[in-house]
């Protein structure tokens, strides 16, 4: 590894352009697939027809909750054998890059194909093939990001490269989520001439055309042999996902990241929900209050970085956790009290640029720390193996969310079922913050430096 060289800011920023294509497309099926299958009374009287079975099917689910929540398992279960294939892949341009350039594209189309053949034939036939047409999204969606995830630790192999990096890519993630907001305010400039939900289609087609190409920068500009280890590991799946799970510290991550991805995803996905039908704004604020929410939240950005270095990650993402139930808690209540619409919108973008910079940037370093920790342990690379479990993690975490959601959000009358989703979302999120306070960072930092101490003395020996 000693011998492999260190990335430069230019490998960084083309790394991360590929962040900024998949967060759009995640984001474009995270943000809309609900609204789109599931549309409020509002949307619906503006056009949007019913494309798929509406109203609670089985154990006060609805059946878009159903197909949502068990495509992610599948899909879940899929990460640890795409790692354990990109761990193990022996190619000439090594192991994370060819899954990029293979799959940048289907993972563009499938994002399409979501949203449009789902709306081809009667109900029935539509059910079927959005739990189809999703299965094949979030296949296509780990084919591509699970390699490129496992990137992180080998792009960033110091601790300044790994916080650079980490916040390079959370910039650009942020920006894509923002991007797919967009969706209704450019869907706006076809819907008179196509209707809304063809409007949509189209705004969703020429996102994944860009995101697509996003996707393919870092596939072809950066070269996996000059910064990253390409040997190819010998560990069978089932045996590398139980020498993963035995690691402490990843247990302790693990279980925060999943009430993480709860939390957020419930709010992610309420955030259309919570403009409209809370606050009482038009849907193409929705853009307008993300979009402010990020830029705030890049303003945090540097001061984040900086203290990540000085206080350490664990006391940042601790905070980050229990500040941002606070901005969960006041979207719960948005709307009443007589406060002005905008003054709810901006208040809760505020309360949650914060924790959004910090979780942004932080909860990926912290993990690429427990995967090099592992490694100089067992001697054994399977940084593919520790992203694919995050992936899980988010997968189970945003499964869980949808199926609460869908159901919560049909609770009473008026918003109330909104209002709840955002107190579960609250809960879920201070259980994160907990867990995550169990997290050992002094050893792993501690046995990360261990090893860079005996590298260095090693190195000046050997000029001497």
């Amino acid at each position: 590894m000693s011998q492999k060289k260190l990335a430069d800011g230019r490998v960084l920023r083309n790394f991360a352009i590929g962040q900024l294509g998949w967060a759009t497309l995640s984001g474009v099926v995270s943000n809309w697939l609900l609204y789109f299958y599931m549309p409020s009374e509002e949307t619906i009287a503006a056009g949007m027809p019913l494309f798929i079975t509406q109203g609670i099917v089985f154990a006060g689910m609805t059946i878009i909750g159903l197909i949502t929540a068990f495509c992610r398992l599948v899909d879940g279960f899929i990460d640890p054998y795409i790692a354990s294939k990109s761990d193990s892949l022996s190619h000439p341009l090594g192991r994370r890059i060819p899954f990029m350039r293979w799959f940048a594209i289907p993972f563009g189309i499938m994002t399409v194909v979501v949203f449009t053949v789902p709306g081809l034939g009667g109900e029935l036939f539509n059910d079927i093939a959005l739990f189809v047409c999703l299965v094949a999204f979030y296949v296509s969606l780990s084919l591509y990001c699970t390699p490129f995830n496992a990137l992180i630790p080998e792009l960033g192999r110091t601790q300044e490269l790994r916080v650079n990096l980490s916040t390079y890519i959370s910039v650009t993630y942020f920006i894509g989520t923002a991007v797919a907001y967009l969706v209704p305010t450019i869907a706006g400039f076809f819907q008179a001439s196509f209707g809304i939900a063809n409007a949509y289609r189209m705004t969703i087609g020429i996102l994944a055309a860009i995101a697509i190409v996003c996707m393919l920068i870092p596939a072809f500009t950066i070269d996996e042999n000059v910064y990253a280890e390409t040997e190819p590991s010998t560990t069978t799946m089932g045996a590398s996902v139980v020498k993963t799970f035995k690691n402490k510290e990843f247990q302790v991550f693990e279980i925060s990241d999943i009430l993480y991805w709860v939390a957020i995803t419930m709010f992610q996905t309420g955030m259309p929900f919570y403009v409209t039908s809370l606050i009482g704004l038009d849907e193409s604020w929705n853009f307008i209050l993300f979009a402010g929410m990020t830029v705030l939240s890049l303003v945090f950005y540097a001061p984040v970085n900086i203290l990540a270095k000085r206080l350490g990650k664990k006391t940042l993402v601790s905070f980050a956790f229990f500040f941002f139930c606070l901005a969960f808690l006041v979207t719960s209540v948005c709307g009443q009290f007589g406060v002005p619409e905008l003054a709810w919108g901006a208040l809760v973008a505020i309360l949650a640029a914060i924790p959004m910079a910090i979780l942004g940037i932080l909860p990926q370093a912290v993990l690429a720390d427990i995967a090099e920790s592992d490694a100089v342990e067992t001697g054994e690379n399977r940084e593919g193996m520790f992203y694919a479990a995050r992936t899980f993690s988010m997968t189970l975490g945003q499964s869980l969310a949808m199926i609460l959601f869908s159901s919560i959000a049909t609770v009473g009358t008026g918003g109330f079922g909104y209002r709840i989703t955002a107190i579960v979302a609250t809960v879920f999120c201070l259980l994160g913050g907990l867990v995550f306070m169990r997290y050992r960072e002094a050893r792993v930092l501690q046995v990360i430096g261990a090893v860079g101490s005996a590298a260095a003395k090693k190195l000046e020996g050997e000029e001497e």
